[in-house]
């Protein structure tokens, strides 16, 4: 890792570092990013709002037929 700390480029507060992975050369290598931001207030914010529902899940196997 970098030892930088991730920022919410819309509201500028501190964000999770995640990791994330990408193929290359056939094996999986580990990418570290930002994560979602979680500031009730930003636009950008991944949390829910009250009241609203997670969205299902799709099947992979109905979007292909």
């Amino acid at each position: 890792m970098d030892g930088e700390e991730h920022v919410c480029p819309v509201c500028g507060q501190p964000v999770d570092t995640v990791v994330r992975r990408h193929k290359t050369l056939g094996i999986w290598v580990p990418v570290w990013g930002p994560g979602p931001c979680h500031n009730p207030k930003c636009a950008a914010c991944a949390g829910l709002a009250a009241g609203q529902e997670r969205p299902a899940p799709q099947d992979s196997a109905a979007k292909n037929s």
